[in-house]
């Protein structure tokens, strides 16, 4: 890719955020972050279970707490959060947890008063807090499974909160600028009709971006997801301007070599069960010198400790996100920015872009847009 491609996309994405103080983006996210981590640490001290001299494993406070079987990957991420924190103690030989910091209703609610704000400077729209904070309040029935995230995320199936988390934010409006300029190079480039595959489109929050961006450049776009739920939602919203299928990254199935120009995942990659595998079957279903366009989260927010990753829960029966690759063994659905660059590289990848820069106030809130090619020397 172009030095001067590079610079228009980093420009790009930058304007898109011009209007805000991005200096203050890491203190809002510390603020959810914080709320969220008092709330664990009072969802799990309401039982009893944490009284001096007393120690648990791991499990027994999981029997104890009634959490579903899918959901106690979430209760071990808990633990090691307020570990880390200074909230809890775990003996590393044993592995028992004992200590739990009391956390007291008042306490609980002073961060909590602090969530409207932090949204607001982060970009969120008022229906993103609420849900934040209506997640908070339902942890124990979510650990239990008595009631779903997306109960929560799509009341009564409106999409109004999850554009919030997936578009209208300040984060956001970085990365899918980013995603567009880079689309629009590849269009561009290719001389002829762009072949762009989708994964994981859902609610079409980057999808809303790239589409209006790209309305008068040759490109056939295929939206794919593993729910028809977000493929009818689809349909309303782009009608027959985008092709439309089912489409499982976890899937074994032989896909069609060389089939898209370019494959964009926003917010989908990191469901991998081995995330080497998926770069593969991708980096072979893209044309020689074809474009992956990554957005990911690159760091785990106590924020969506308690609330979205719920949503990552695996159905009983499936395996876990990152069960056999770098993750396994950590519970951990995220990889970092090193782990990405490293599993690009390694799948046959050449990384291109990889934005915001480490050093930027916008890094705090832990998302990334990676764009690499599938072959080193990239075409003139």
């Amino acid at each position: 890719m172009r030095a001067e491609t590079l610079d228009q996309v980093t420009r790009s994405a930058a304007t898109a955020i011009n209007d805000v103080d991005t200096t203050a983006l890491p203190g809002f996210m510390r603020q959810l972050d914080h709320a969220a981590l008092l709330a664990m640490a009072r969802t799990l001290g309401r039982n009893g279970l944490f009284r001096p001299g007393v120690s648990h494993r791991w499990d027994q406070i999981a029997d104890r707490l009634r959490v579903a079987p899918r959901h106690r990957w979430i209760l071990r991420r808990w633990l090691t959060a307020l570990n880390d924190e200074g909230l809890l103690q775990r003996d590393e030989t044993t592995r028992f947890v004992h200590d739990l910091r009391a956390v007291g209703r008042s306490e609980a609610a002073d961060a909590a008063a602090f969530v409207d704000e932090a949204a607001r400077g982060l970009g969120y729209p008022a229906e993103m807090a609420r849900f934040f904070l209506t997640a908070i309040e339902q942890l124990p029935r979510l650990l239990r499974d008595e009631v779903a995230v997306q109960a929560l995320l799509f009341p009564d199936g409106d999409l109004t909160t999850a554009e919030g988390a997936y578009k209208d934010n300040v984060i956001n409006r970085y990365l899918n600028a980013a995603a567009v300029d880079l689309l629009r190079g590849e269009c561009r480039r290719a001389g002829g009709t762009l072949r762009v595959l989708e994964l994981g489109a859902g609610i079409g929050g980057t999808t809303a971006a790239v589409v209006p961006a790209l309305a008068d450049e040759a490109v056939d776009y295929l939206f794919t997801d593993v729910s028809e739920f977000f493929l009818d939602a689809g349909r309303q919203r782009f009608g027959d301007r985008l092709r439309y299928g089912i489409l499982d990254i976890n899937s074994d199935e032989p896909v069609q070599s060389g089939s898209a120009d370019v494959v964009l995942a926003a917010n989908v990659l990191h469901n991998s069960v081995h995330i080497g595998q998926v770069l593969a079957r991708l980096r072979d279903l893209l044309a020689p010198g074809g474009l992956l366009v990554v957005i990911e989260s690159c760091r785990e927010h106590y924020q969506a400790m308690t609330s979205m990753q719920f949503l990552m829960s695996p159905r009983e029966g499936e395996p876990q996100p990152g069960a056999t690759d770098v993750r396994a063994g950590t519970d951990r659905i995220f990889l970092t920015r090193d782990e990405w660059l490293a599993e690009l590289t390694a799948a046959g990848f050449a990384p291109q872009l990889d934005l915001p820069d480490p050093t930027h106030p916008l890094a705090a809130l832990g998302q990334h847009v990676f764009a690499a090619r599938n072959d080193e020397l990239e075409q003139p």
